[in-house]
């Protein structure tokens, strides 16, 4: 626990001036970020006497090591540099609202050429239009379902669109008038902009005007006898009604806002948005978080707004923001969403009427959701408590591991060994901390030798960042940051944090290879034990025997969980490394060449074969490949041409027509002796001479007989004819057509054909198997 008074700034250091400041721990972790009007006010409340702190304040201030800040023109860029700092560097001790679960949209995808209406979550999209969030996915496809009667906006995906345009048939909802059809061109790329963008304007909530003119449609049509179509009319206003059902009518003046509720205890605090569009409700969303710094209401609320307009702009941002309590001050965050909006928003808190009943609402259903909450994480965090405990006390460590690594090596029978590391802080995952290794030392299967490269790898970086940062730190400590050191060191290092468990996914070998890899670094600080399959049963160091965990162990879960995830991060990069090997070519290796100048060569030439065989002068023909890249393209299939034309084992038929290598002249073959037991005897061998130049390996014709059917007779004897130098006969030109071949090409004789080759087993006479085509 470091004493504040060791790192505090000197007195007239800090600037009386806005600005954002950064608390930091003793590996240069940035554990708190905060903003101020005056610095120098601000960063001397941290460092009064720790009896009159907050309790978590003060576990803030004896957790950090050093006090950084960077000065900023008004409050307003303080607001957003906090925000910033906040989600580039995730700080332990920010309060952070994390989703409680990843809210669907329903999004129109306006910068298509033909947009589609679709359900989104994660990350928004610039060009697309999004309705919502939802509570649940079914509840917009509901809502599409009624409206696509109206409006029949695309809805298909890029693949069934396209599969629609070749076929020039429609998919079934083209058949039944939910969709315009304009794969088929059923309906222009105009018109459907035009129909999408009506479709916006609904659900934006401008829905007044469309039904009265529908319904001046449907009188008019009736008028003129058209009652079929005044009949459909009709039915689409009674669609749309329905659709607008889904959302009750809260506010009667069709107010664009959003409502923000929050209701806390003393360790945490739940948060819930309700989107009012036209004075409906057009979605709703939560989030929960615990309170790690002393932060008033108001302050929850300005975190909130940071967290839910941060990323947003324009109409995205709504003319008013109703709030259960106001930051402090109000001004700066008002601009802030203003200068986001683009014009002016208005931040309040409701005081009476229809806006104060809805705000009594959202507040109601923050208080249910931090009740829910609070009940499923009691266990959960008196579980995790409780694991963590039971491992201190197994491993006899001093203090409970916050910090725990877990290693795993993966490799195919010692191809593509990787391996993999997953961290664990205070038993949860946090996976922007994993990472993922190359065995790089050696080839072959070895896991022993792999886990203590790992290790070595690991810590010798951990031991380098320790360094380079330590050397950064000496004259950064207690003054303001420049720019060009936020650049240079504002980013969490890889590896710059050490763990206070590493966990192995083996036995006693892998537990003192990663031991020796550590003894090796001088590094005595970091607890190794290693976690067995087979009984579940963990290993320590210079240990003979293992230390068993009981079965209901809340330890041995949380070793099993780490375990188990290290082996699954592994064994999914093994297997996209040896997939991204299997489906690699001849142009992967030209180095210089990427993936949009390789489909643009297999695009010109049609193929590998072709483009193999093409001068440089032709490569250059397309378009981005000069002259230095066109000789190494060309160089390097050359380089990995192969050494034979490819043959269909099934069928014997060729597959590339490029002529092989040249083959050794032939020499003298030792003519084979008579098979015991039977009557016949060699032929003498011819004399040897130049061999005729071969098309390639083609199937040899048979001179054994065939049964009906096309099946040759194993027990007929053959005459031995002339050998290469290699011992086999040489190979005679196949017929032109496969059918021709004897058996009857694909048919049962052409598989028999396909199986009767150089070195298939034949039974002979005396009851022992010899290989065609071998001497005696």
């Amino acid at each position: 626990m470091a004493d504040p008074s060791s790192y505090r700034p000197r007195p007239g250091e800090i600037p009386d001036t806005p600005g954002v400041y950064r608390f930091r721990d003793e590996h240069r972790r940035v554990i708190y970020v905060g903003k101020a009007k005056s610095l120098r006010q601000r960063l001397a409340s941290y460092f009064q006497d720790l009896s009159g702190l907050h309790p978590r304040t003060r576990s803030m201030v004896t957790t950090a090591a050093s006090v950084e800040w960077t000065v900023v023109s008004t409050e307003v860029e303080a607001l957003q540099l906090e925000y910033t700092w906040i989600k580039e560097f995730d700080p332990r001790f920010n309060v952070k609202y994390r989703d409680d679960k990843s809210y669907p949209y329903l999004a129109v995808t306006m910068n298509e050429e033909f947009p589609r209406v679709q359900v989104m979550r994660g990350h928004k999209k610039k060009g697309v239009r999004y309705f919502g969030p939802y509570g649940h996915a079914w509840a917009i496809r509901d809502t599409v379902d009624l409206m696509l009667r109206v409006f029949p906006v695309r809805t298909c995906s890029a693949g069934v669109f396209r599969n629609a345009a070749r076929t020039g048939r429609p998919c079934l909802l083209g058949y039944i008038d939910k969709c315009s059809a304009p794969c088929v061109g059923r309906i222009s790329a105009e018109d459907h902009q035009d129909l999408a963008e009506e479709f916006c304007e609904f659900m934006a909530g401008r829905t007044g005007t469309y039904l009265r003119r529908l319904e001046q449609q449907m009188t008019a049509a009736a008028e003129d006898m058209e009652y079929e179509r005044a009949a459909r009319l009709r039915d689409d206003i009674g669609a749309l009604r329905k659709a607008m059902e889904k959302n009750a009518v809260v506010l009667a003046d069709a107010t664009d806002a959003d409502l923000v509720a929050v209701v806390e205890d003393e360790l945490e605090a739940a948060v819930q948005i309700f989107h009012v569009r036209g004075g409906r409700i057009r979605g709703q969303r939560g989030w929960v978080t615990d309170k790690v710094e002393a932060v008033t209401t108001g302050g929850l609320v300005e975190h909130a707004l940071q967290q839910l307009y941060g990323e947003e702009a324009g109409d995205a941002v709504p003319r008013e923001v109703l709030v259960t309590a106001l930051p402090e001050p109000v001004e700066p965050v008002q601009d802030w969403l203003t200068g986001r909006r683009g014009a002016q928003v208005s931040l309040r808190v409701p005081q009476r009427g229809d806006k104060k009943a809805l705000m009594e609402t959202v507040t109601q259903n923050a208080r249910q959701a931090l009740t829910l909450h609070k009940t499923k994480r009691a266990s959960d965090l008196t579980t995790r408590s409780r694991a963590l405990e039971e491992i201190a006390e197994a491993l006899g460590l001093d203090s409970a591991p916050l910090r725990i690594e877990c290693y795993d090596i993966s490799h195919l029978q010692g191809e593509d060994v990787v391996a993999s590391m997953v961290v664990f802080e205070d038993g949860l995952q946090r996976k922007s901390e994993y990472r993922r290794f190359e065995i790089k030392g050696f080839e072959g299967q070895d896991d022993v030798r792999s886990m203590h490269e790992v290790i070595f790898r690991r810590f010798r970086r951990y031991l380098a960042e320790k360094e380079r940062t330590g050397e950064w730190a000496d004259g950064a400590v207690g003054g303001e940051v420049t720019a060009s050191a936020v650049e240079e060191d504002g980013r969490p290092r890889r590896f710059a944090y050490p763990p206070q468990l590493v966990v192995v996914d083996g036995g006693r070998p892998q537990v003192a290879a990663a031991r020796r890899a550590l003894d090796e670094l001088g590094i005595d600080d970091v607890a190794v034990c290693g976690l067995a399959k087979r009984l579940e049963e963990v290993w320590l160091p210079e240990e003979e025997d293992p230390l068993v965990l009981p079965r209901t162990s809340e330890g041995l879960y949380l070793l099993q969980r780490v375990r188990d995830e290290a082996h699954r991060f592994a064994i999914t990069y093994q297997r996209g490394k040896r997939a991204k090997r299997l489906r690699s070519g001849p142009l992967d290796a030209v180095a210089g060449l990427g993936e949009t100048r390789k489909q643009a060569l297999l695009k010109h030439f049609g193929s590998v074969k072709r483009l193999r065989a093409a001068t440089v002068e032709q490569i250059q023909e397309v378009p981005g490949i000069g002259r230095k890249t066109a000789e190494t393209v060309a160089a390097a299939l050359a380089a990995a041409a192969p050494a034979g034309p490819a043959v269909n084992t099934a069928t014997g038929e060729i597959l590339d027509d490029e002529p092989p290598a040249p083959r050794p002249e032939p020499g003298p073959v030792v003519p084979p002796e008579p098979r015991p037991g039977t009557g016949a005897t060699a032929s003498p061998a011819p004399e040897p001479g130049p061999v005729a130049p071969e098309a390639g390996p083609e199937p040899q014709e048979r001179t054994a007989e065939r049964r009906p059917g096309g099946t040759a007779d194993r027990g007929a004897a053959r005459e031995p004819g002339p050998r290469t130098a290699g011992g086999g006969e040489p190979p005679r030109p196949a017929p032109a057509d496969p059918a021709a071949r004897p058996g009857g090409g694909e048919g049962v004789g052409g598989e028999a054909d396909g199986k009767a080759r150089d070195g298939d087993r034949e039974r002979s006479p005396d009851g022992k198997d010899e290989r065609r085509g071998q001497h005696a």
